[in-house]
């Protein structure tokens, strides 16, 4: 008989309430906020083995995941902000984030999806319009 090499995948579950594992990432903390003009995504981690980087997703309830940033991992114990400022500036829409956790080999998994309702006000809305045209 032949000797089998399994080779160790940790997936998504939930470990102690509010812990989340995603291949060599522990999660304690996966939230989003606006602030008023930009997108704040904000996450921490308890445990990172082997991590390259995160790369932060976003999309609507009518578009795919694209990726808006990219993170490099510090580390265990970390904690690690993202600022969207590419969000469109509109009062009500509902954007979707996700984290794309890679690994050195370039093993790729992903986080839970958090949402946020962007609210801007309607000063900002209109010199993001603006901006927008001249992209």
């Amino acid at each position: 008989m032949k000797n089998v090499k399994l080779k160790y995948f940790t997936f998504l579950f939930l470990v102690a309430g509010t812990t989340v594992i995603f291949a060599n990432a522990l999660l304690s903390v996966f939230q989003a906020h606006s602030n008023g003009n930009d997108i704040i995504v904000e996450w921490q981690t308890t445990q990172e083995n082997n991590l390259k980087e995160f790369v932060v997703q976003r999309k609507t309830t009518t578009s795919d995941f694209i990726d808006v940033g990219t993170v490099k991992a510090k580390g265990s114990n970390s904690y690690y902000t993202y600022k969207d400022e590419s969000a469109y500036k509109t009062t009500g829409t509902l954007y979707i984030y996700r984290l794309k956790i890679v690994d050195k080999d370039n093993t790729i998994s992903y986080s839970a999806e958090v949402s946020v309702s962007h609210n801007v006000s309607s000063v900002k809305r209109t010199w993001g319009s603006i901006k927008a045209l001249f992209r």
